[in-house]
């Protein structure tokens, strides 16, 4: 499903922006006559993956969201919406936070036009419930992005039918989005295909696996937050479980065999964003992420990242994970040229290469898997499993116990470098230090920022205040 072709035209572009909505006449509402077949059915659904391919989205500004603002991605040109969020200085005005909520908020409103019509089709019931599973997942995915990035949020789940609808909607309480958040999920479990049951022209829909996978993220984040619910930790570890026992998936015994474009979905990937050559939409992050004198001619925006030393100087020294990952541009090994050398397309176009976005694997699996038995009962040795077989396809051959590892803050600490290791650059880095209580601290001890505790949301984007001032007030300090 490279190309998810068949992109619908009719899909209105966001949900927030209101003065677009205002602008339309009323015939130019979503209507209620297009959705008359499994075809149909299937177009649509192209439509609503579609979005995740943007440059405003899964193909540039995930990364820029998750990633500069860890510990160990850096902007090396002079760009003021990214340097903003890498030192902490963003406001409400900031492009790429812009970008992420609209952008959201776009999938979400294609995918509530699906959900609502594609139920009234006579088709095949299960290939319906898996379409509807996949756009409900989709839903959910966009949900937890915006709550987790801006705390509450207006939460709509049904489309916009006339000028007369509410089109300024206030901001739901976080415990209410994650409600939704995981019922969307848990319908996705129960009804989208098994990873071996999904044709091969449709490689990069959703699984029961992915569903599972999403939702142990889901209740491991939400059970940090003031919307935490008793078991939420439990609920986690058996998704993590309901994953590792279908024997669907497994870690791929080479790491760099994960990011190979020829070997893309594999049994490894459990979601990924679905990218490839012209005249399908080709993936920008390598040429962004490689220097200059890497990139290709004729591409632009080479030589936009490089890594922090620190993170370099912090891998050990026979672990496999740094020679693919990280890179020298120069091949003198000086720590100020480096940059991430993780995604490689030997016949990558420009801008354009065949790379994949992983969304979720099964390395995070193993590792949310240790995270939750810890959470639940740091004295159960069984935590050790699933973060010792990563480290073991590392080539690190020294294995976590409770000697070396011996209280519940100091697993924490190892999974936060872990989880550095074997997923950087992966979009996870902001929302796995949030998650485990270490933003702050990491930006201390790496750039000596004490960090103000405003900067632990992000501001609702003032294009969309200026529009909605339902959304007001803004997030403390903004």
């Amino acid at each position: 499903m490279k190309k998810y072709i068949g992109f619908v035209a009719i899909f209105l572009t966001t949900l927030l922006s209101c003065q677009n909505f205002l602008e339309e006449t009323p015939e130019d509402f979503l209507g209620t006559n297009f959705y008359q077949n499994e075809k149909d059915a299937d177009i649509g659904l192209n439509g609503v993956f579609g979005q995740l391919q943007a440059q405003t989205y899964y193909q540039r500004t995930v990364w820029l969201i998750t990633e500069l603002t860890g510990e160990y991605l850096q902007t090396a040109l002079v760009n003021a919406p990214r340097q903003e969020l890498e030192h902490y200085t963003y406001t409400d005005t900031n492009s790429e936070i812009n970008n992420w909520w609209r952008s959201a908020y776009s999938m979400i409103n294609r995918a509530n036009d699906l959900i609502e019509k594609v139920p009234l089709i006579e088709m095949d019931e299960v290939k319906k419930n898996n379409i509807v599973g996949n756009a409900r997942f989709l839903r959910g995915m966009a949900y937890f992005d915006l709550v987790r990035s801006f705390g509450d949020v207006p939460l709509v789940t049904v489309t916009i039918k006339s000028p007369s609808d509410d089109l300024r909607p206030s901001r739901t309480p976080i415990a209410e989005v994650y409600a939704q958040i995981v019922e969307d999920l848990t319908f996705a479990e129960a009804n989208c295909l098994k990873e071996s049951e999904i044709p091969a022209s449709e490689k990069g829909r959703i699984s029961t696996g992915a569903a599972s996978a999403m939702l142990a993220k889901v209740y491991l984040t939400r059970a940090t937050t003031s919307a935490a619910q008793p078991g939420d930790n439990e609920a986690a570890l058996a998704a993590c479980n309901k994953v590792i026992n279908s024997n669907e998936y497994k870690l791929l015994p080479t790491y760099s065999d994960i990011f190979d474009p020829e070997k893309e979905n594999g049994e490894e990937h459990i979601f990924s964003i679905q990218f490839d050559l012209p005249p399908s939409i080709g993936n920008i992050t390598i040429q962004m992420q490689y220097p200059a004198e890497k990139a290709l001619v004729g591409g632009a925006g080479a030589g936009s990242f490089k890594v922090n030393p620190t993170f370099v100087e912090s891998y050990a020294a026979n672990d496999v994970r740094k020679a693919w990952n990280v890179s020298d541009s120069a091949g003198d090994k000086k720590l100020s040229n480096y940059f991430f050398y993780k995604y490689r397309d030997p016949i990558r176009q420009g801008n354009n290469s065949r790379a994949n976005w992983l969304v979720l694997r099964y390395a995070d699996v193993l590792l949310m898997q240790s995270e939750a038995i810890n959470n639940i009962d740091p004295a159960n040795n069984e935590k050790f499993t699933g973060i010792n077989l990563v480290r073991e396809r590392a080539g690190l051959t020294m294995p976590l116990d409770a000697a070396t590892v011996p209280t519940k803050e100091d697993f924490i600490d190892a999974l936060v470098d872990e989880r550095a290791w074997e997923l950087c650059l992966e979009g996870h880095r902001r929302f796995d230090l949030l998650r485990f209580g270490r933003l702050k601290e990491k930006q201390l001890e790496t750039y000596g920022l004490n960090l103000e505790d405003k900067y632990l949301l992000f501001p609702i984007p003032q294009s969309e205040t200026t529009l909605n001032p339902n959304l007001l007030p803004n997030n403390p300090g903004f």
